[in-house]
């Protein structure tokens, strides 16, 4: 299977509203590795790594994230896959 990484941006009501909770709970059902941390700008930033398929499933997730989450933007940058198999957590630096 292919496999793809990519760095997120997501950006709005997106902190403070337990979106990296659940984007780790996403994350580990679709069996994606990396992590999610709030920056200090607001946003929240998220790495993935995986199969294609489940990382594109999961950008997708990005665009609604938590229930209470409002999400005005998401951006990505792919980069080259690092091979990285850890479970995916919360990063909190």
């Amino acid at each position: 299977m292919a496999r793809k990484r990519v760095v997120t941006r997501v950006a709005g009501l997106v902190q403070g509203v337990y979106f990296r909770d659940y984007a780790q709970k996403e994350a580990r059902s679709l069996e994606l590795s990396g992590w999610v941390r709030n920056r200090p700008d607001g946003t929240v930033e998220v790495v993935l790594e995986g199969e294609t398929e489940k990382v594109e499933t999961m950008i997708a997730w990005l665009h609604t994230g938590s229930p209470q989450a409002e999400v005005k933007e998401v951006q990505v940058t792919e980069e080259q896959p690092l091979g990285n198999q850890a479970a995916f957590a919360i990063r909190y630096n």
